[in-house]
């Protein structure tokens, strides 16, 4: 993928391809990996899967590809997808495709809308009542362009499940992004607060600064969308921040969560510092807070609670954070660290001030480098997570335990190493857990995809205890 189309998704796919060229390394003894499904791009199947997929209540998994589903400039369309587990075990788990995005209506023997979305940036977040939501990072109604062509600005969709059984799932636009002042690229995972308003970030637009110019306009929103009060009423959006680059953040990520008073808590990928390592002045990215105003027409308050520095503190967050049981924050960066191959951070309130620390350096060994999805609590405050790629492996699946006495060091143990077609590679988004404590995720590269490259469409994969 080349710089005009997302700068951040052109970092990750040319760390991919430098890296896994080199010898694969073996898959580890103690914990067992199955993929359970093998993406096939093309038109009709999905293909680079993204972003975290959500269970339903009866076992089925749900999720996002970035490509697939036949050509939608500037990309390939993205499909949402359904996986059922096997009646029997042993036997296969089953994909269905529940909806291909039309983008502008320029995939090969369809007719699409311009409304409709295309290229998802972000999983799927599912309601009570089993709808899904994501974010497409183009499409829509919004004017954006590029390279001259009309693209959209990003859109907010839900899915909707068929009220017949065997039926189609019906997709909505909830809001089309507009550039400018308003966000453009919507990009990561999005939440839901107590009262079911969502919240998520767009990588561009907001008006101010110059990331990324001329292909993209502007370095970042925080954005709220609240659903309507009548049925069948428009969800109304509202930017809570633009980003602003220089000594603030740029290229919010997604992932946000919440603090107990309801202030939001998520990560740039750049901005920060003026200059931090080699970076050329962009900026290392950092770890912000959103508190809410005290009054209903007031300001959500922006503070920038870290400013990364490379080396050897971590670089580039490139996923959102996970809360502790105290109140901490943890994250990883995809750069940085003291061998420039990602870290895992920990960043504790002491009252008015937040403290960082690197709880691990990846250091290109067994277990990878370049971690970039958001970590998730395991049972005994455990971290689990993924790095993508190294020069030994196509990533890997890890855990990160806490230490156990004064002056101990969190430990880390390389639970599974992926070996790239037919397995997976290039892990790139938060994990998720059933009831067993088996873990599941998606893996960007590798399966036995055809239709993509030689590197694969990607997968999904269990890997349990």
């Amino acid at each position: 993928m080349t710089r005009p189309m997302c700068f951040r998704l052109a970092i990750r796919a040319l760390l991919a391809l430098a890296l896994v060229s080199a010898v694969a390394g073996t898959a580890s003894a103690e914990w067992t990996e199955n993929v359970l499904y093998s993406f096939q791009g093309g038109n009709t199947d999905g293909a680079l899967p993204v972003g975290r997929v959500v269970f339903d209540s009866k076992g089925n998994l749900y999720g996002a590809t970035t490509q697939g589903g036949g050509e939608c400039p500037p990309a390939q369309c993205g499909t949402v997808f359904e996986l059922t587990p096997p009646a029997k075990n042993g036997d296969p788990w089953t994909e269905t495709v529940l909806y291909i995005f039309k983008g502008n209506g320029s995939a090969p023997g369809r007719a699409g809308s311009p409304a409709d979305g295309n290229v998802p940036a972000g999983g799927l977040v599912m309601d009570k009542a089993g709808n899904l939501y994501g974010t497409t990072g183009y499409g829509g109604t919004g004017n954006c362009t590029l390279l001259g062509t009309k693209v959209g600005c990003g859109t907010v969709y839900e899915l909707s499940p068929p009220t017949q059984q065997g039926g189609a799932w019906t997709e909505t636009v909830l809001y089309s992004f507009q550039g400018g002042k308003d966000g453009y690229l919507a990009w990561g995972d999005l939440v839901f607060d107590a009262k079911g308003n969502l919240y998520g970030a767009t990588e561009y637009g907001g008006g101010y600064g110059t990331c990324n110019s001329p292909y993209y306009q502007y370095c970042g929103t925080i954005f709220e969308l609240n659903p309507p009060q009548k049925s069948g009423g428009a969800w109304k959006e509202k930017v809570l921040y633009s980003f602003k680059s220089d000594t603030d953040g740029a290229n919010p990520n997604g992932g946000l969560v919440f603090d107990k008073q309801g202030a939001i808590y998520g990560t740039t990928f750049f901005g920060g510092n003026q200059k931090c390592g080699a970076d050329n002045g962009i900026g290392c990215g950092t770890v912000f807070s959103l508190s809410p105003p005290i009054k209903k027409s007031g300001k959500w308050l922006e503070k920038v609670l870290h400013r990364f520095r490379s080396d050897p503190d971590g670089a580039g967050p490139e996923a959102g954070l996970v809360f502790g049981n105290a109140g901490e924050l943890y994250g990883t960066t995809l750069g940085g660290g003291s061998s420039g191959l990602g870290a895992v951070f920990g960043l504790l309130s002491t009252g008015s001030k937040w403290t960082e620390s690197v709880l691990y350096s990846f250091d290109e060994g067994k277990n990878g480098g370049y971690p970039a999805g958001a970590l998730s609590f395991g049972s005994n405050a455990t971290l689990y997570g993924t790095t993508s790629s190294s020069h030994v492996s196509y990533g890997s699946v890890f855990q990160l335990k806490p230490p156990t006495g004064k002056g101990q060091k969190w430990a880390l143990d390389g639970l599974y190493s992926f070996t790239g077609p037919p397995d997976g590679g290039n892990p790139a988004a938060r994990l998720v857990f059933d009831r067993s404590g088996n873990v599941y995720g998606t893996t960007s590269k590798g399966g036995n995809g055809t239709n993509c490259s030689f590197y694969g469409c990607g997968t999904v994969f269990e890997v349990a205890p």
